[in-house]
């Protein structure tokens, strides 16, 4: 290994580290005039950051002996996680220009940043220390984002809990950390270990039953922090857990079919049904992120490269879709002082029609309605899953699709039917939430049309 090697394969990782470096500089030593451009720096800096990586190197590689992995298919990850950290960034600035929240804007986009650098740790990680590590760099900064505004939870403490036993096991019977040397034999201490690395995972997941954190975090964090643990967050650990079963699990694979097929079922189900209930629209879509992790794995279920190829392209187009609807609540959220509630945006349509169309049109790729880009991605990973033998666990998921379209439709139907006494007033967003929803709407528009992005990520995808 010499440095050109580490140059070559922790682009990523070290492009992010001088951003967030550059960004600490500036928080730390900028005068008071110059803090107006803090959120224009952190965009471009950013943006910088996404075109330098943006085409991922072709060939494979490690580093430090193996506890650093790079493959093309982590590249692409990473970047589509900093492109949805980018549009989090753009639809935030509204809510950190005010009174109260206006001398941590500094805090924000470090904490954003460095959750993001342990996510990019996690995902190319070859070593169970290196994962935990990575892990840990992206958990403690999110429990920070998430008090933010005061407010408290233990996720991602329990769920860290639950791995480190998990590695221990792994460690104990295996003798290594090493993904490549680790040879498993389906011991009681290695199904052990299996069932306490996915239940930690499963919190990240926010899988059933590991979700309760899930509702009262997205109600109680700022709208804009919702957003990002909803899908950076939830992608990450997707993708990581993909990776580590194929890579150290797959003799065990029956094992984790089982236990995936029962989650699958339990979170579809469960989360559809609670849904439904909901009256706090971040409540809602908790339930509605819950709902769509278990949608996500059975992209894992199978193991195969078609597979990881629909799950990577299915965290992209609930990418788009999502942070265009947290888009519209958080700028609603901003104009009303708080308000959330599904009646609240009764008669939305009346006064900002052109919101109200953009929220529709996401509310109906996360149903999976076609033409819009999440109809393709349901498609492509019921596929997946289809091709793999598992037709029931298919079919039960595409009932739970009727389900979803109704409580989506109870959202629509508020804003295009229900008469609002007091509706929202019409409001005009800022400039980046603007160009943040331009950007998502193309995404649910077009990603669905344009087989180019499918067949690039399938290009690079792996399996047993």
């Amino acid at each position: 290994m010499n440095y050109s090697e580490i140059f070559h394969f922790m682009r990523p990782e070290l492009t992010l580290i001088v951003t967030i470096a550059l960004l600490f500089l500036f928080d730390l030593f900028a005068p008071e005039r110059l803090r107006r451009y803090f959120h224009p720096l952190a965009c471009v800096l950013l943006t910088v950051q996404i075109l330098v990586n943006i085409v991922p190197t072709p060939d494979s590689g490690q580093l430090f002996g193996g506890m650093y992995q790079y493959e093309p298919m982590q590249s692409i990850v990473k970047s589509m996680l900093a492109i949805g950290t980018f549009v989090v960034f753009l639809q935030s600035n509204e809510w950190l220009r005010r009174e109260d929240t206006a001398h941590k804007r500094g805090e924000f986009y470090l904490l954003t940043l460095s959750t993001l650098l342990g996510m990019y740790f996690m995902i190319s990680a070859g070593n169970f220390l290196m994962f935990f590590l990575g892990m840990e760099l992206a958990s403690i900064p999110m429990a920070c984002l998430i008090a933010f505004d005061k407010y408290r939870h233990n996720s991602a403490e329990a769920g860290a809990k639950y791995i480190l036993y998990g590695i221990s096991f792994i460690y104990g019977t295996a003798g290594t950390l090493y993904f490549d040397d680790i040879r498993l034999d389906g011991s009681p201490l290695q199904i052990m270990a299996l069932v306490f690395f996915f239940s930690g995972l499963g919190f990240k997941l926010s899988l059933v039953p590991f979700h309760l954190w899930t509702a009262d975090a997205y109600q109680g964090a700022p709208t804009t922090v919702t957003s990002y643990l909803s899908v950076i967050s939830k992608g990450s650990a997707a993708f990581v857990l993909m990776t580590i079963l194929i890579k150290v699990f797959a003799p065990m694979v029956q094992e984790w079919r089982t236990i995936l097929f029962v989650v699958i079922i339990l979170s579809i189900t469960v989360a559809n049904l609670f849904a439904i209930r909901q009256q706090n629209l971040k409540r809602f879509l908790a339930f509605s992120s819950i709902s769509q992790a278990g949608y996500i794995m059975l992209g894992v279920i199978g193991g195969s490269a078609l597979g990881m190829t629909s799950l990577v392209y299915y965290i992209l187009v609930y990418m788009a879709a999502n942070l265009s609807i947290f888009g519209i609540v958080s700028a609603v959220e901003q104009h009303t002082d708080g308000k959330v509630c599904i009646e609240d945006y009764n008669g939305f349509y009346r006064t900002n029609p052109k919101l109200a169309v953009l929220m529709t049109l996401s509310l109906f790729s996360l149903a999976g309605i076609p033409p819009f880009a999440g109809f393709f991605s349901k498609f492509f990973i019921f596929a997946a899953a289809f091709k793999e033998g598992f037709h029931l666990l298919v079919f039960i998921a595409l009932l739970n699709t009727v389900i979803s379209l109704y409580y989506y439709l109870l959202v629509v139907k508020a804003m295009f039917i229900t008469p609002g006494e007091h509706p929202i007033p019409t409001f005009r967003s800022d400039r980046g939430t603007r160009l943040s929803l331009a950007l998502c709407t193309a995404g649910v528009l077009l990603l669905g049309i344009a087989s180019v992005v499918y067949d690039s990520i399938g290009a690079f995808a792996f399996g047993m």
